[in-house]
């Protein structure tokens, strides 16, 4: 099935019964810098996520915190929020799926903060391998099925490589989806993404694989 025709298998009734004003869909983006970690012998033993929250979705957070007067905000100020965040990705794997033949299993967040610049929110956290992995090929994606979440690559080096073997490559594949489906999906009623309707799964149009190579 092309990705159109994907595209409208989804959203077909999502169309027709958008007739009244809903919320958005999705209600969160995130711009996602990661970094794959390797040990010296060239295993990779875990991934770095740095991602920055929507100023919307910054401004709600940090409500009510004793910073707000200033908009200076520190990261012991900001722990209980990193904690509350990390807790509630769980559920959904971190939305993070790093696999080789098969999805690789990551043991507890590790070294969690936010940091606040610029109106935005930003979430560091490490996610530790179960078990450290040599692999020529691993390919990671970053989505929410749901959609609830937009999860975009930043625009300049959205994975890095630390401590990799020399000629390790990164590739960005291209996504199925793109900009005009997001405004397709946005103008979607909120009612059609619902548990166990067609569009629940929207969001594996919108994720963007991305491949390393290793000598």
């Amino acid at each position: 099935m092309g990705m159109r025709a994907l595209l409208g298998w989804f959203l077909s009734a999502a169309m027709m019964l958008a007739t009244s004003a809903a919320s958005a869909h999705p209600h969160v983006s995130v711009a996602v810098t990661s970094e794959l970690l390797y040990a010296p012998d060239g295993a990779v033993t875990g991934i770095r996520h740095a991602w920055t929250f929507d100023d919307a979705f910054s401004a709600n957070a940090v409500q009510g915190l004793r910073g707000e007067a200033t908009g200076a905000y520190t990261r012991e100020e900001l722990a209980p929020l990193a904690q509350t965040e990390v807790e509630s990705l769980k559920n959904n794997a971190y939305f993070t799926f790093l696999r080789v033949k098969e999805r690789l299993p990551i043991a507890e967040p590790v070294d969690y903060f936010f940091d606040y610049k610029d109106d935005h929110l930003t979430l560091h956290f490490t996610l530790p391998l179960k078990t450290p992995v040599k692999a020529k090929f691993l390919h990671l994606t970053i989505f929410d099925r749901s959609f609830f979440i937009d999860f975009r690559l930043a625009n300049e080096h959205p994975l890095k490589l630390v401590g990799a073997p020399a000629g390790c490559e990164v590739w960005l594949r291209r996504s199925m989806g793109n900009d005009r489906d997001r405004k397709l999906v946005q103008e979607a009623s909120e009612d059609t993404f619902k548990e166990g309707g067609a569009n629940v799964a929207v969001g594996l149009l919108f994720g963007v694989p991305i491949e390393v190579e290793c000598p």
